[in-house]
């Protein structure tokens, strides 16, 4: 038995991170300390100064780890990740994956190319934003690539010079084809270095060269010419009124961040403004902020968010003082290898900034909170009601579902969809095709397609297999459209692997509807207007409606056919006949020859050619 009492005078004075657990074994808080004995002892001391959520959490504390770290930056880098694992109940969780889109010029190679990324790197290109849509990348692209004649291409240099020849895109003067020496590097170079300038806000003089352009085209009285240019230049000067800030001085990469609190929940607003212009917003709802002061909310979502963010800016701009603020602002420069300055203004324009992003949380919690409540029911809260109708001890986050479709019992496929967070992952989704199975045999289709996906995941996750991520994660739970059969195939092929992760079925009823959930044996029940329910069946429809999708994709291809076809003597007309006679493929495999020659237009010799086939009988 956990004796808190003497475990907290074992703690070490260093700087580490502290585990707090339940009854349960369950993580429910994750903390982070400069000196761990002096911060864990004060939860178990002096209850009556403690927070509403402090007394709630101490409650429920049965037992605690610590890791020791060798300074508090370290530490705060740990926590983060602790809590993005395992997502404790009384952490503030900022739940947002989403990777912002870049714009990306790829001046550490030959020839650059403009175009879009989600993917920061470190590799000497330059990169633009990040923007809250990717429309917007969109939009800034197409204009540069109306204005320079930029390759498009994924061609290599000095590789692939001259191996073929200019592409549609020179023909319509859309690129200069580099890969035929048509324009130096030099001359290439010099068209980046305007494009770099656009990108950074230095329109001025592209608007004079397109003017110049757009006079001399005029000059020359080629009107539809002209005309084109004068579309561009109010396309130019439109995208530049919608970036810049009015009366904004300077030209610093800065967040500014605002908060809004009510009934609704707990908005983070953030503008994202980069070369003293705002490329975009966006809203993030903190969960577990009941019971929590403001300062607190913005420590914590300072540290989730610019953990998971590529680019940090020189400068943010704060709605009020936080607790770390010192250690929080040593992290962040050390993150971006040079000064990161926290501000908390209290006058002047940097102060108007914090103001609008304060007043567009406000609008944003007004508008959408009722909104995001609802979206949270619908996905993390119905994750929730499936873990307690289950009696689950742990966390549902990621789950995986597989499906297999086949059209009597030609070319069977599967399908591997993924739901994160209760809501639909689509680039983890994967297709099969079954290679070891002939007929319609969905259990034996299911054992390959699992033992296939789980071994790609030993294979990713050992280093020997380098062909592409996807499959280097583990899900907290499969869920299989089927019943007992089903489960129990999977979790034979899981335990072939040694492959621990716990496989549930969504069982149908009689008239084909969802009826609940097959889990160690016993039938869950879920109500059928719960937010529980509905997820389930989003994820039986959409499990069958990828694969469906796949298999109509390759019917579409010409690569479904009969497996009658690939016998000799068997044309359209006995298969379509084979097929009205027997019904599916596994009752002509089981038929006598005798019986195979009552199908029309089946003759001694044809019946006898399909039952050799089957029965692996040459002659």
């Amino acid at each position: 038995m956990f004796d808190i009492q003497a475990e907290l005078k074992k703690l070490p004075e260093s700087p580490g991170v502290y585990i707090m657990k339940d009854a349960d074994e369950q993580i429910i808080y994750v903390g982070k300390a400069k000196i761990l004995k002096n911060r864990v002892r004060q939860y178990f001391q002096n209850s009556s100064n403690h927070s509403v959520k402090v007394k709630s959490m101490v409650s429920h504390i049965d037992s605690f780890e610590y890791i020791v770290t060798g300074s508090e930056v370290e530490a705060l880098i740990l926590e983060n990740n602790l809590i993005k694992r395992y997502s404790p109940k009384y952490n503030i969780m900022l739940k947002d994956d989403k990777t912002y889109p870049y714009i990306k010029v790829s001046v550490n190679e030959p020839y650059p190319r403009v175009f879009m990324t989600r993917r920061h790197l470190k590799d000497k290109a330059r990169y633009f934003g990040p923007f809250s849509s990717s429309l917007n990348v969109k939009e800034n692209i197409e204009l540069i690539n109306k204005i320079w004649p930029i390759r498009r291409c994924l061609k290599k240099f000095p590789r692939d010079f001259n191996k073929e020849r200019p592409c549609l895109n020179y023909h319509i003067g859309q690129c200069l084809a580099p890969c035929t020496g048509k324009v130096n590097e030099i001359e290439y170079n010099a068209m980046i270095s305007e494009v770099l300038d656009f990108l950074n806000g230095k329109t001025d003089k592209i608007l004079k060269n397109l003017n110049q352009k757009m006079a001399k085209a005029s000059e020359a009285m080629e009107y539809e010419k002209a005309a084109e240019i004068r579309d561009t230049i109010e396309a130019v000067k439109k995208l530049n009124e919608k970036q810049i800030i009015e009366n904004m001085s300077g030209s610093e990469d800065r967040d500014v961040l605002g908060l809004a609190r009510g009934e609704n929940g707990c908005v983070v607003q953030v503008f994202f403004i980069r070369g003293g212009k705002i490329v975009g917003r966006e809203h993030f709802m903190p969960e577990h902020t009941e019971n929590t002061e403001d300062n607190e909310i913005i420590n914590d979502f300072l540290k989730q968010f610019y953990s998971g963010t590529p680019f940090i800016p020189k400068e943010i701009l704060l709605p009020c003082d936080i607790p770390e603020f010192d250690l929080i602002s040593e992290w962040l420069s050390g993150e971006k290898g040079q000064r990161v300055n926290l501000l908390i203004p209290q006058k002047g324009e940097k102060h108007k900034l914090v103001e609008m992003a304060v007043n567009n949380a406000e609008i944003t919690l007004e508008k959408f909170g009722e909104f995001m409540l609802r979206e949270k029911a619908r996905t993390t809260g119905a994750l929730e009601e499936i873990e307690q109708a289950m009696g689950l001890n742990f966390k549902l986050n990621r789950i995986e579902s597989y499906d297999i479709s086949n059209t009597q019992g030609f070319q069977s496929v599967a399908s591997m969809v993924v739901f994160e967070e209760g809501r639909p992952k689509r680039s983890d989704y994967r297709k099969f095709k079954i290679k070891s199975v002939i007929g319609a045999n969905d259990y034996a289709s299911m054992d390959e397609v699992i033992t296939r996906r789980f071994t790609r995941y030993i294979s990713e996750t050992s280093g020997a297999d380098v062909r592409s991520a996807g499959f280097d994660k583990l899900p907290d739970m499969i869920f299989l459209d089927g019943g007992k059969g089903q489960i129990s195939v999977v979790t034979d092929a899981l335990a072939r692997l040694n492959i621990n992760v716990p496989v549930c079925g969504m069982v149908k009823d009689d008239r084909h509807r969802t009826r609940g959930l097959l889990y160690n044996g016993r039938e869950v029940s879920l109500p059928y207007n719960s937010e529980s329910f509905k997820l389930i069946t989003r994820i039986q429809d959409e499990v069958h409606r990828f694969a469906i999708e796949y298999h109509r994709k390759l019917r579409e291809q010409n690569q479904v056919k009969s497996i009658l076809d690939d016998i000799k003597g068997i044309g359209e007309v006995r298969r379509k006949a084979l097929m009205r006679h027997f019904g599916d493929i596994d009752a002509i495999r089981k038929a006598s020859i005798d019986e195979l020659k009552q199908a029309e237009g089946m003759d001694s010799r044809s019946a006898e050619s399909v039952y050799n086939f089957f029965h692996g009988i040459s002659k």
